[in-house]
């Protein structure tokens, strides 16, 4: 119900933000790289951080409303690594692979910026320097070689449209649609379900629209830590008045008050008030809340019948779905009380206009796809999308993760584009099924891929069951890692003949204009820049896959060499992507914009014919195995079972570790695992007890239960060390896996023999 802050668990913390980050912000400005960490910050680029955006042609500083003071510490502390020296000539030299392989993510990140092309060759325990020449030589040859079913992509968010339009057009050259991509492993189902129901997957909601709202959903959510900037527009709401909804199994601090240095006199000394209400309901049960909500404004009489008749089809299958399904089977499903669940509603029903938005605690689910679409029934049955103030609002991770979906980076074509393309390649595409990450995986663990060039990420990091990861990029024939900064997935994910390091430009250093794409549709033109590293021998991402191309088809179909130049793809980039036309003028004009056809400001939507498509959304049917699923418990043995929830700290970034410690849930190292202390006391173990955590692919020893503000029943600990855990249990309809409900067995420590 309203918070009190007072009544919850014992060592959860209550505020987020505040001062520790003006201390982070002083510890950057009088490091040695202060002076240029500065400069970077106001170069007119993009942050390189979350999708929530900033920079570009306004400033560094800047939102595309022309708002100051709009960056983060998460901003600093991705730009300060990247301002790193060069890694140590001597570290490829003297430390083997397996040397590295020890190496945790933040001592990878450490090592500093890679310089110089490295491979690594099958049967040699090390990186060894490598000629650009050879190593275009090497990959044009695995790729003209193989398949094109045997070939494959990843990608990050982190490189731009550009990049990644080139990197599309170039696995569809060659014949292949396996082109994975970190959403895959994040937001795929926001991208499945929105369009779905509204016919675009992106959020349909501006910066603009979002400061008209007087109520916000926020599920699934870690905002203060991951998407710093989306606080200062919940400070804004409450501030006017508004209403902050917060669903989310633990209690994050940072949504019960964060202290904003946007506002440093009303907000950083004393903090502002987030949460209007927190619920908190059992993991992987969103659908379950959702339909709550729905029923009790049917019940009360808050449907906005007009607006759903109106404007949507399906709305009498969803009516039927909830006349039919008891409270009692909802309530028992999501852990909430039926008052709960009724207040809440009666609380958004007095809203004027609602924006829901939500994280990966959202999508990382088997049903996470389903979820997506409970949210979005209840914008439509709500009367709360296709106008100013209103909407669905996915909160994507990577800068410019969206940027690579609106580029044709996806298993999921549109078919617009597709046609677009097919007439710029003067063939047909494929129609092979490609392969998502997840997929990508899978096959290569059976040994079906070859060829794997990865544009940035981490995806042994990023994927569930490390074991397994690191087994089936061990399968493939050759692996190509572009990156700025060692990850350890260039040390666990080796090629069966061999691994190709190869340096690149980051984002505010390449030496020609990029644009990158915010989570609200808004595109950025980024300026160019120079690195600092004086002996470098670095690339562009679009330079380099313009030549790889070249490399591969001569000029067949396409003059590949011209892409070498930006300026050209952004000309194609225009003639095939739909809404990306503003693109065209952009280089001329410096004029951002924002994507076309995708924020509803009436509600006429993208469907065929411009109503919404509700369906119904079924409850989750959740378990949670017995004890004997994980061996059983020894005689005189402790132990209990836990819904495990893996998340971020609040000083990491995707699977790049800044700081060990989390200093908004109170885990002050890696080896932890967040806990209610009522299961503490429950199953007879003590705070701070070390413990051995066991899943179902692998387990984890030595790991140190700190009591915390968590759901009864579950538990959190940091990804991706805790990947180990998990089998790759997805959601089938896109294959995200479900990170966010992983069955665990908790087991005392053995004391050891007197």
């Amino acid at each position: 119900m309203d918070i009190d802050s007072n009544t919850l668990p014992q060592g959860g913390i209550k505020r987020g933000g505040g001062w520790s980050v003006i201390t982070g912000w002083g510890r950057a400005t009088i490091s040695r790289r202060g002076k240029r960490l500065w400069q970077t910050l106001n170069h007119k680029s993009a942050c390189l951080s979350c999708a929530w955006g900033t920079g570009g042609q306004n400033g560094g500083f800047r939102d595309e409303l022309g708002e100051p003071l709009q960056r983060c510490i998460k901003s600093v502390e991705a730009i300060r690594a990247e301002l790193q020296p060069a890694v140590p000539r001597h570290v490829f030299k003297r430390r083997s692979v397996v040397e590295l392989q020890q190496l945790d993510s933040s001592s990878c990140d450490r090592l500093g910026r890679l310089e110089h092309p490295l491979i690594q060759r099958s049967g040699c325990d090390f990186y060894e320097p490598i000629q650009w020449d050879e190593v275009y030589a090497l990959l044009a040859e695995a790729f003209k070689t193989s398949s094109p079913e045997r070939v494959a992509s990843y990608s990050s968010g982190r490189s731009s449209n550009e990049a990644a339009y080139l990197l599309q057009l170039l696995m569809r050259a060659r014949g292949s649609n396996n082109l994975a991509d970190c959403s895959d492993l994040c937001h795929a189902p926001s991208s499945v379900g929105l369009t779905r129901v509204f016919g675009s997957g992106t959020s349909n909601v501006s910066l603009e629209s979002l400061r008209q709202a007087d109520g916000v959903v926020l599920v699934g959510s870690n905002a203060p830590a991951n998407h710093p900037r989306l606080m200062n527009e919940l400070i804004r709401l409450r501030e006017r008045g508004g209403t902050v909804v917060v669903i989310n199994p633990v209690v994050e601090g940072g949504l019960l008050k964060f202290g904003s240095p946007a506002f440093p006199i009303r907000s950083l000394l004393l903090s502002s008030e987030i949460a209007s209400l927190y619920l908190q309901p059992i993991p992987g049960s969103d659908t379950a809340v959702f339909l709550g909500l729905q029923k009790a404004w049917l019940e009360s009489g808050a449907i906005a019948w007009d607006f759903v008749k109106s404007h949507s089809d399906g709305w009498e299958a969803l009516q039927e779905q909830l006349m039919s399904t008891s409270w009692e089977s909802i309530t028992q499903c999501c852990g909430l009380s039926r008052e709960e669940l009724e207040y809440t509603a009666a609380r958004l029903a007095t809203c004027r206009a609602v924006v829901f938005a939500w994280a990966m605690g959202i999508t990382h689910h088997s049903n996470g796809t389903t979820n997506v679409q409970a949210i979005a029934n209840s914008a439509v049955v709500s009367g709360n999308v296709g106008r100013p103030g209103a909407g669905t609002m996915p909160i994507r991770g990577h800068s410019n993760v969206q940027g690579f979906g609106s580029m044709g980076v996806s298993v999921r074509l549109r078919e617009p584009m597709r046609l677009a393309l097919e007439a710029l390649l003067k063939r047909p595409l494929s129609r092979t099924p490609g392969f998502h990450a997840r997929d990508l995986i899978e096959a290569a663990d059976r040994g079906e891929v070859d060829a794997l060039l990865c544009l940035g990420g981490n995806l042994f990091g990023a994927n569930p069951d490390s074991t397994q990861a690191r087994r089936a990029l061990g399968r493939i024939d050759t692996i190509a890692y572009l990156a700025t900064k060692p990850n350890q997935g260039h040390f666990h994910g080796l090629g069966a003949r061999q691994t190709l390091l190869l340096p690149v430009f980051n984002r505010f250093e390449t030496p020609h204009r990029t644009t990158v794409e915010s989570g609200n549709n808004w595109v950025r033109l980024n300026e160019p820049g120079k690195t600092h590293l004086k002996r470098a021998n670095l690339t562009s991402e679009v330079g380099f896959l313009a030549e790889l191309a070249h490399r591969i088809f001569g000029d067949d179909p396409i003059d590949w060499k011209r892409l070498e130049d930006p300026i050209y793809v952004r000309e194609l980039i225009a003639k095939t992507v739909p809404g990306y036309e503003g693109m065209a003028g952009i280089d001329a004009t410096n004029r951002e914009f924002q994507v076309s056809g995708r924020v509803f400001r009436v509600p006429r939507f993208s469907t065929p014919n411009g109503r919404a498509q509700l369906t119904p959304t079924p409850l989750p049917k959740l378990t949670v195995p017995d004890v004997s699923h994980f061996g059983g418990l020894a005689d005189g043995e402790r132990g209990f079972l836990l819904n495990l929830i893996t998340a971020r700290s609040n000083g990491q970034h995707n699977t790049v570790v800044y700081q060990a410690a989390d200093r908004y849930r109170g885990m002050p190292h890696r080896q932890t695992l967040l806990i209610n202390p009522e299961d503490l006391q429950k199953h007879g173990f003590e705070p701070h007890e070390w413990v051995t955590v066991q899943g179902e692919a692998g387990q984890l020893e030595e790991i140190e239960l700190i009591p915390g503000s968590i759901r009864p029943g579950c538990g959190l600990m940091f990804f991706p060390e805790a990947n180990v855990l998990m089998r790759g249990v997805s959601d089938q309809t896109c294959g995200t896996p479900a990170f966010k409900r992983v069955p665990v067995l908790i087991r005392a420590r053995v004391p050891a023999m007197p």
